[in-house]
């Protein structure tokens, strides 16, 4: 498993929280900004029909299977990472 790397300051709040001595400072209005930016994220109020191939839907249905999710979740997480800039093409610098 990848080991996780904290700065010091994550290494305090970390202490502080196992130590049971953290102290959140968040305000409730703060809160229910996050929980709307959160609502907004997630939800999925478009639909869009697409054709791909055959091949191409197996191989996505099959690797969703394995991430225990459906499909359809899976191209679309695909599809917003890939807007929001996130996707990275991991087999784009392969050495040929």
């Amino acid at each position: 498993m990848k080991e996780i790397k904290l700065d010091q300051y994550e290494i305090d709040i970390l202490d502080a929280y196992e130590a049971d001595e953290y102290v959140s400072v968040m305000t409730a209005e703060r809160k229910a900004e996050i929980q709307q930016i959160a609502e907004n994220t997630f939800k999925k109020d478009k639909r869009i029909n697409i054709r791909i191939s055959n091949r191409d839907l197996i191989a996505i249905q099959k690797r969703a299977l394995e991430e225990g999710i459906p499909y359809q979740t899976l191209v679309s997480s695909i599809l917003h990472k890939y807007v929001s800039g996130s996707w990275r093409d991991l087999t784009a610098h392969k050495a040929n």
